[in-house]
Parts: structure tokens; sequence; C-alpha cells
């Protein structure tokens, strides 16, 4: 994997005074950094080897509340540590933030030294050697989409979150004159990344008030994990320096277009060289393997949705009418569907998942979408014909699980992520997916409120 700077050259910043503050961040169920900010002196003399934090953090909730029943971590067990590995190739500067380089860390067993299994860095690891023992490596790119607004976290929090300004008042789908407006935040986030070594090919007004897309360079199946959770901590980052706020919410506002995060992804010989997804000869120049592959994320899509969709709001984004698919189908140029055929005739021919919204955790989704094409691959599974016309009003198409209920216990009950993932693995995000409905199912809404206080 690979940040911008080699050990050595941050031992030299770090000399030079170049450099003073060290990140040394995992990643946490809910896709987000956690870690420590080390006075970069210390790191390089000793935690770079390796460091701790306590296992909890993958056994609690967005609140980081601890919660109960994890078997990998308990009250009962006492919540011990866990190694955190800094990986070296990650080590990247941070442009946004004074003096400071960053590095991702994978999560180990205190004693074993082994990556925790359930650990989502560890859980995609363990898919790209399964890639590799077959020769392949996978391409992804993830396409993200949040809302910019010209409110501060504090004063949205203020407001309760509602009413809040956007930065741009109508929808600027495509228009540059209005995105012309929101270039304070848009061109720092592209610059800046750009120098912190995630490539950043562009970014485009989107179809809500404030609403942008940002699209990052493909890259290796990790790499680009890496590159879109430390974008999303950044972008927020730099957005609170400029007095605005950013929210990757799926679906914030009823009302407005919710949130995705589509995800391109192909597989290539292992030198990254030989596209395996591109045969002129074949049906749509989509080659067997690149078929099987489709045909194995289309037959699983159901059982693998929580790991696109992991809370009570990212359902409220699959709604008819609103370019968020409702329906598991591929189409050749389609966006009413849930899979997309993308570069067709052409070297660059990749599947794109329509389904995840912008909260997911990307080393998860990713994992998911890699398991189910593998299992189409082995299973030698025959794609079927393309959608065509408006999949919204296709009563006969399968359809994604409306609700975080219907794809837990779809979860929990696939063959195939079990063999895939392994069933500790499994039962350990089906029980966050089931304290996550728990916790909705006893709280109070708004909309209750606002039905309910008079009216019953």
């Amino acid at each position: 994997m690979a940040g911008n700077l080699t050990f050595d050259q941050l031992k030299k910043a770090v000399a030079s005074g170049e450099i003073d503050t060290v990140l040394a961040c995992a990643v946490d169920m809910q896709g987000r950094l956690v870690g420590k900010r080390f006075l970069a002196k210390y790191f390089v003399e000793s935690a770079y080897d390796e460091t701790h934090g306590c296992n909890y953090l993958l056994a609690n909730d967005i609140d980081m509340e601890p919660v109960p029943g994890y078997k990998a971590a308990s009250w009962s067990k006492g919540y011990g540590d866990f190694v955190m590995k800094p990986d070296l190739n990650t080590i990247r500067n941070v442009p946004w933030l004074e003096k400071t380089a960053l590095l991702l860390c994978d999560l180990q067993d205190h004693h074993t030294h082994e990556d925790l299994p359930h650990s989502p860095r560890g859980i995609l690891r363990k898919q790209v050697k399964r890639l590799q023992e077959r020769g392949y490596l996978a391409y992804f790119a993830s396409e993200l989409e949040f809302y910019l607004f010209s409110e501060t976290y504090d004063s949205a929090r203020a407001k309760h979150w509602q009413n809040l300004d956007t930065a741009s008042p109508y929808i600027g789908d495509y228009l540059i004159g209005i995105t012309t407006k929101e270039e304070g935040v848009m061109r720092r986030l592209r610059n800046e990344m750009e120098a912190a070594g995630i490539p950043i090919e562009n970014s485009k007004g989107e179809w809500g008030p404030g609403q942008e897309e940002i699209n990052v360079r493909y890259a290796e199946v990790l790499e680009m994990a890496d590159r879109h959770v430390i974008l999303k901590n950044g972008a927020k980052e730099i957005a609170a320096s400029e007095g605005k706020s950013i929210s990757f919410m799926s679906k914030y506002n009823y009302g407005l277009a919710g949130n995705s995060s589509h995800i391109h992804n192909s597989l290539w010989s292992a030198d990254g060289k030989t596209p395996l997804f591109f045969d002129k000869g074949a049906e749509w120049t989509l080659s067997k393997l690149g078929q099987q592959w489709a045909a194995g994320q289309l037959k699983y899509a159901k059982e693998f949705t929580w790991f696109l969709a992991p809370y009570i709001n990212s359902y409220k984004r699959f709604q008819a009418g609103t370019f968020a698919p409702t329906k598991i189908m591929w189409s050749e140029d389609n966006r009413t569907a849930g899979f997309r055929l993308c570069g067709e005739g052409t070297k660059g021919i990749r599947m794109e998942c329509r389904i995840g919204g912008a909260d997911l955790n990307p080393y998860l989704a990713f994992a998911a979408l890699i398991a189910a094409g593998l299992a189409g691959i082995d299973e030698k599974l025959e794609l079927q014909k393309p959608f065509v016309g408006d999949a919204y009003q296709a009563a006969s198409l399968p359809e994604i699980p409306k609700t975080l209920r219907d794809a837990t216990e779809t979860l929990a009950s696939s063959k195939m992520l079990i063999e895939a993932l392994g069933e500790d693995v499994v039962e350990h995000y089906v029980h966050t997916a089931r304290w996550e409905q728990f916790e909705y199912d006893r709280r109070i809404t708004d909309w209750e409120l606002h039905r309910g206080f008079e009216r019953y």
C-alpha cells in the first residue's frame, strides 16, 4: 500500500522539524479513524513498531458506548488491549494539519500478533489474500457524495439539525456556476488530498442543494479503502477549518437526494497490467470471468446489503425516482438499477455497485463484494441479460432489503459470507446490526412527537 512518505523520509522530516506530530490511526467498525497523536520523535524512536489500544473500540457503537454481548470483547473479559501495528507503507503528510503525518495501523491480537479477524482492515486483507492465491488483483474506486453546509457543526447541533443552510440554495448537479461558490472548501479538498497522496480526479455538484460528489482515482482495493477513510476524515476537518460542515449521512433530509458511495470494481492480472474483465469477442465485451463475478454479486446482494447500508438511516435512501436503487439487477448504462456496467468496449470495463450509501465502511463493503464475486466464479454462475427500462417500476425484479431488520436477518443466514469471512466475523457484525436496531426501536423520534403529541 502506498502513502507518499517512506519511513526514512519521515525520520528526516522529524529530525529537521518539518513534522512534529504523527497520527497513528486504525479503522473502527463504523469506518472512522481512531488512534493516537504522537510527538513525532517518540513515534520514530519506538512506536513505529507497535502501540496499543483498548479492544472495546471494535465492540462499541457509534456513540462510543460499550455494547454488551460481543464474544471478542466485554466487561467480563476486562476490555484489554489489542496491538496497533503501524503499516509503514501508508505514511503520508497531512497538508491541512500543521506539521503532521498520518499512517494506518492493522489491529492484531495482543498475544499472537495475528490480525484480529473482526477488524475491518483485517477482513479486507483476508479477501485480498484469496484474490492473490488465484493470481488476481482487484482495482476498486468509490465515489463519495456528501452535503456541504454553511453551518459549523456547533451551529447545526444548536439548530437540532433542522433548517440548515446548505452551501448552495438550490440543486447544482453538474452546474459550474453554482459550484464555484463552494470552491473555498472543494478546491482545498481536491488539492490537499492530492498532496496527501490521495489523487482526486474531479468533484462536481450533485442532485441536492449543496450536495457534492468527489471521485478518487482507482487503486488496488486495500489502498482504495485506505484512501476512502482518510478522505472522509480529512473532508470534515477541512470543512470545519473553513467554518463549514459536511454530512455523509445516507439521507439527512426526507425531501432531498441521499448520499451514495458507488463502488466500481474489476479484476486484473497479478501485476496489474492485464484487465481480466475485457474480452472484445464476449457479449457486452465482458469476459466470462467478469460475467461470473457480476453474477455472484447479483446472487448474493441481499445477503451483503448490510455491509453497504449499516444503519437505520441507510434504508431511508432507497426511494424510487431519487437515483438511489431499489432493485437488484444489472444494466449496461442505467442508473435505476442496483448494478451498472461501465467502460463497455474498453480495458476499463468494470461493474459499478450503486447500492451503498456514503455511511458505509469501505473495508467491509469491498470485502463483501469480493466474497460474492469469488463465489460467482467458484459456482460458475451465468450472468442474466441486462435490464432495460425503469427498474423502479419493474415489480418482478428482486428488491434490495427495505429495512435494517430485513438486511440483518439475511446477513445472519448467509452461508456464503460465513464461509468467506468466518462464522465469528459474521456473528460479530450481526450483533452490531441488531444493537443498532435495538437502540432505534426504543427511541422516540421527532416524527412520532409531531404526529402523536396532540393527536393521539
